[in-house]
């Protein structure tokens, strides 16, 4: 009667306290340079060296420049840099640097080297750590105090989370991506419909989603409010992983296999909650507002304000005030003025090979800047032996470096004040992408087909 999530955690607990919190073993700590200073600093204050550093990963990506990476010419995110490099060197952790070949934004660098594997438990201070259930993990965003505890101890206090499952049943219609299947259910849920849930993903629709697609569902799950999205490994998942640098090999491989194949939730488990979607009710999708939840079909209108309870009016505009979009309004074929492409949503190969699909033998709109930035690069260099590059450049688009880049104003790929972005990004709150930016989030077809007409473009009409 156990669901998937029940059996990983009960694998990993190490002891409950009376009237308190889970003592929760931890199998990965992913670390990037914006969260981590502090807690190595409680470390050094304590006298305490990292308990299993051999555990723990990592690598700069929100600061990380997409034009060059010789420098990083903000003096903070600069010293952030630095600081985590010493502090990698000083307590013996793997570090892959700026501009290395290992290095990318650590929610696509983790699972595509084989770091994240199915049954594992994974944390990272940051939100979209929910990225690797897709794998068939356990993966929660934790506060900076909690990744020194797990620094310190490989262990987490965590208080267990309720059990949901969301099933999507059949064949998504030709232009709907996994994008929009997250942004639907966000639709659906709201952004706080999923808050003290871990939420497995299930259904012939999740089945037939390649990696990328789950990895890209997966990590939109904390955008409804959930603690973790999850997905129970199966053959797509093992031909994925099979071969990758740090997973399992020789009969280690198949013994691991093996006990993946356990790793799925019984056919009597009983969750706390459980929500059912179709997969032909989905349409590519639209943001409209400061939120992710906040969005239709790209046919449809922006709500009037008689679709809106009257408690949540006032929010609604203010909303649409933001971004200077009015109720009712049909958004497809507003003008835009920047495109991104990228972030650990939307920067993998599966992802250019899509944008690539849509721009072929076409021309960006000259008034649209695009940035087309890999997550990592590992996923450059396919972009490049695929040739996507080619076909990029003779449509007018630049490929630049792995890096966060627009998905947040961290570094030089900020939108300017007023502009419109449509982006393959995860969040589109007041200022994500640059002070007073206004973003909308979409698919990369969406995305793709925007970037050709210099306006808010269904895919599906867009030409092969």
């Amino acid at each position: 009667m156990n669901t998937l999530f029940d059996k990983i955690w009960d694998k990993h607990v190490v002891q409950n306290v009376q009237d308190g919190p889970t003592q929760l073993y931890i199998d990965r700590l992913y670390c990037h340079e914006v969260t981590s200073p502090q807690a190595f600093d409680t470390l050094r204050d304590k006298g305490i060296k990292v308990f299993r550093p051999g555990q723990v990963f990592a690598m700069p990506d929100h600061n990380t420049p997409s034009d060059q990476q010789e420098v990083i010419k903000d003096p903070v995110g600069r010293k952030q840099v630095e600081t985590m490099e010493a502090n990698c060197k000083e307590f013996g952790i793997t570090y892959f640097g700026m501009g290395s070949r290992d290095n990318g934004i650590i929610h696509v660098v983790g699972p595509e080297k084989g770091l994240s594997l199915p049954g594992m438990t994974i944390v990272c201070g940051d939100s979209h750590t929910s990225t690797h259930g897709a794998v068939g993990a356990l993966a929660m965003g934790i506060g900076t105090s909690e990744v020194a505890q797990v620094l310190a101890s490989q262990c987490i206090l965590q208080a267990k989370p309720k059990s949901m499952r969301i099933n999507i049943e059949g064949t998504l219609q030709p232009g709907v991506t996994a994008k929009d299947v997250a942004l639907y259910i966000m639709a659906q849920m709201t952004t706080s419909g999923a808050t003290g849930y871990v939420v497995e993903y299930a259904g012939s629709t999740i089945r037939e989603m390649s990696m990328e697609g789950r990895l890209t569902l997966s990590n939109l799950s904390i955008e409804m409010g959930s603690r973790a999205g999850i997905i129970a490994p199966d053959e797509t998942t093992f031909a994925w992983l099979k071969g990758r640098e740090y997973a399992p090999k020789g009969e280690e491989w198949d013994k691991a296999v093996a006990e993946w194949k356990m790793l799925r939730s019984d056919d009597d488990a009983v969750f706390d909650r459980e929500v059912n979607y179709r997969a032909e009710d989905i349409e590519p999708r639209i943001t409209y507002g400061t939120n992710p939840g906040a969005g239709v079909a790209i046919g449809e209108c922006i709500p009037t304000l008689e679709d809106i309870c009257p408690e949540e009016q006032a929010g609604f505009l203010s909303q649409l005030k933001y971004m200077q979009f009015q109720p009712g309004e049909k958004l497809e074929g507003h003008p835009i003025d920047y495109v991104f492409l990228g972030a650990c949503t939307n920067g993998r190969i599966e992802d250019f090979r899509a944008f690539a699909s849509v721009v072929k033998g076409k021309k960006k709109h000259p008034d649209v800047v695009a940035w087309l930035v890999p997550g990592s690069w590992l996923v450059r260099q396919q972009i490049i032996d695929e040739g996507i590059d080619k076909i990029l450049e003779e449509a007018g688009f630049e490929l630049r470096l792995p890096s966060c880049s627009a998905c947040l104003a961290m570094n030089p790929d900020k939108v300017p004040a007023g502009k419109l972005s449509i982006s393959t990004s995860n969040r589109n709150f007041v200022g994500r992408q640059g002070p007073g930016a206004r973003t909308v989030l979409a698919s990369p077809l969406t995305v793709a087909a925007s970037a050709l007409t210099g306006k808010i473009t269904d895919p599906r009409k867009i030409q092969a």
